[in-house]
């Protein structure tokens, strides 16, 4: 049997993603973003709401989308829950900061995966702001690379947000190939 729960948007599993960027100092800031999303083979679509983050990207037009990772959780989270406005969160966070190779923007060396990205668009969408970044380039930690060198997710413990239960969620196992598995069904 099912139930009707009413007129809620429930998207998962939600990636959880910190935003860094520099303000008009050179002072780097960090956010967690959970609403992104990629938006074509080159590019991310984030939705923000104003922040010190939007004021940056409207000024550098650069970021890095970092994914985070139940090792980064607790610094993840906390760059949630302050505003960049008030304090220095990076400072306070006490992560290390490397400057990217290839857009204004600052790398927090603490999480593995980061996305080097230029601001292509920023829309208007009601009170909040629809940011499309193309990749520039991606920096992984070679702990987080297979024999191949190529990234492999499951060696990350990648978080995802429920929003549900306002909870964090490990990324699983493995359990099918994409485009494969359903062979058997369209081979019939």
């Amino acid at each position: 049997m099912r139930k009707n729960l009413g007129n809620k948007t429930l998207i998962c599993p939600l990636p959880v993603f910190i935003i860094a960027t520099y303000d008009e100092n050179g002072v780097p800031n960090a956010m967690n973003a959970a609403w992104g999303t990629q938006w074509n083979y080159h590019e991310v679509s984030i939705l923000l709401a104003p922040h010190k983050t939007t004021d940056n990207l409207k000024l550098k037009k650069a970021f890095t989308l970092a994914f985070a990772t139940k090792e980064t959780l607790q610094i993840s989270d906390y760059f949630g829950l302050e505003s960049g406005r008030r304090v220095n969160k990076i400072e306070k966070a006490g992560v290390h900061i490397e400057k990217s190779q290839f857009v204004d923007a600052p790398v927090i060396s603490e999480y593995p995966l980061v996305l080097e990205c230029e601001v292509v668009e920023m829309r208007p969408v009601e009170e909040d702001f629809q940011v499309i970044g193309r990749v520039v380039n991606v920096t992984a930690d070679e702990s987080i690379l297979n024999d191949k060198g190529e990234i492999d997710i499951g060696k990350m413990n990648l978080l995802t947000f429920d929003s549900a239960a306002n909870v964090y969620r490990l990324v699983g196992a493995p359990v099918g190939h994409a485009f494969q598995d359903g062979l058997t069904i369209k081979n019939k």
